[in-house]
């Protein structure tokens, strides 16, 4: 017999599927919290990403004219590294103020705080505008599954707000930078590496565009909240035998931007720069997202979350990026906020935990946003 749904409960069975991606295979934890939103009185949908894999859309509808106030949350995970775990990744163990396991920070503690605060909402709402949540796949490996879903015409519909449950340690943050993750190419001739005059060698090609990429400058002025883009050059590959010309070699970028940048015009730029003796390719891009600190909603939430955090928030943003980069645009630009339970610095690691006090805080404050949003 389960026990019944609390913020903790939810978080512990949450952590029971195992949802590592890669494969994923998030399916049966999105059929889950499907059927418990179902019971609570949302309709729910789902969209396949992959086969095992399916987004799940639910909606709380509202009786108004006012736009829906909107929740997202990933309940995908990253592989449990190679360290050796001292807690149960799989259990949701639970000691002093802590639970741990696989995905509680970064995000299923966050997840459960969003559904139980929708729950409780669902039996205090008198209907004056709609309540969304969005549980996304595929997030950890670049937002596929929201992209996903952005990508489809039927799935999203306009929102008044977003709030993304990830880890901030219930600190409202107004955004992110951008991602664009790059692999660059070089190529060669291989021969034998006693007559490297024979051949061309791609790892040379390689370090001069390494050498370029150190010197590449944005020409972008700091963003007065998000300061400066950056790059850096995150792995290098090449060649197979040390007794060969390398005929191939790849380099991994790793670039932010900052609002007013397009990550389309940084590639073609940088392509640019390189020249044609590099080949780039895309592997991640996640446009940055940002709200005016000043927007009445933002000001709202930073008011409500200062009872909480007991300090006035002030404009902060995210180091890391999420599935807002595909959604907020999708959604139609509301002003969007992250803000969820986890604590960014236990994201991915060994013994993963997310206190207890911060999800039962995260829901509460859910609770009042929420409030505030429909009226009641």
């Amino acid at each position: 017999m389960e026990p019944p749904l609390n913020p903790l409960s939810l978080t512990r069975k949450l952590l029971t599927f195992n949802t590592i991606n890669p494969p994923g295979h998030e399916l049966q934890c999105a059929e889950y919290l499907g059927k418990i939103l179902e019971n609570g009185g949302f309709k729910t949908n789902f969209y396949e990403f992959k086969e095992g894999r399916k987004n799940l859309i639910a909606r709380l509808e509202g009786r108004d004219n006012k736009l829906p106030i909107c929740f997202t949350g990933h309940i995908d995970t990253v592989p449990l590294g190679a360290a050796q775990w001292s807690k149960d990744p799989f259990k949701g163990e639970v000691e002093g103020n802590k639970v741990y396991g696989r995905g509680s920070t970064d995000m299923k503690g966050g997840v459960a705080a969003m559904v139980i605060a929708c729950l409780r909402l669902a039996e205090l709402s008198n209907g004056t505008a709609g309540i969304t949540l969005i549980i996304t796949v595929s997030e950890e490996t670049g937002c596929q599954g929201a992209q996903h879903l952005a990508r489809i015409g039927n799935a999203l519909e306009k929102a008044g707000a977003l709030i993304v449950g990830e880890p901030t340690s219930n600190y409202p943050l107004i955004g992110h930078k951008g991602a664009l993750f790059l692999e660059a190419q070089t190529r060669g001739i291989a021969a034998h590496g006693s007559m490297p005059e024979k051949g061309v060698n791609a790892i040379y090609k390689a370090a001069q565009a390494v050498r370029k990429l150190e010197r590449f400058d944005f020409n972008f002025p700091p963003h007065p909240i998000f300061g400066s883009p950056t790059l850096n050059v995150g792995t290098i590959t090449g060649g197979v035998n040390i007794n060969s010309v390398p005929d191939q070699a790849s380099i991994g970028i790793d670039i932010r931007t900052v609002p007013g940048q397009m990550n389309k015009d940084v590639y073609e730029t940088l392509q640019t720069y390189l020249g044609e003796n590099v080949e780039l390719k895309c592997l991640i891009d996640a446009e940055p997202v940002s709200t005016d600190p000043k927007h009445e909603w933002i000001q709202e939430v930073f008011e409500i979350m200062g009872t909480f955090i007991e300090e006035k928030p002030v404009p902060r943003v995210a180091s890391y990026f999420t599935d807002s980069s595909a959604l907020t645009p999708a959604l139609g630009n509301p002003p969007t906020v992250i803000l969820g339970p986890g604590e960014s610095e236990m994201a991915h690691k060994t013994d993963e935990f997310c206190y207890i006090s911060k999800i039962e805080e995260a829901t509460e404050a859910y609770v009042e946003i929420v409030r505030k949003w429909c009226g009641f």
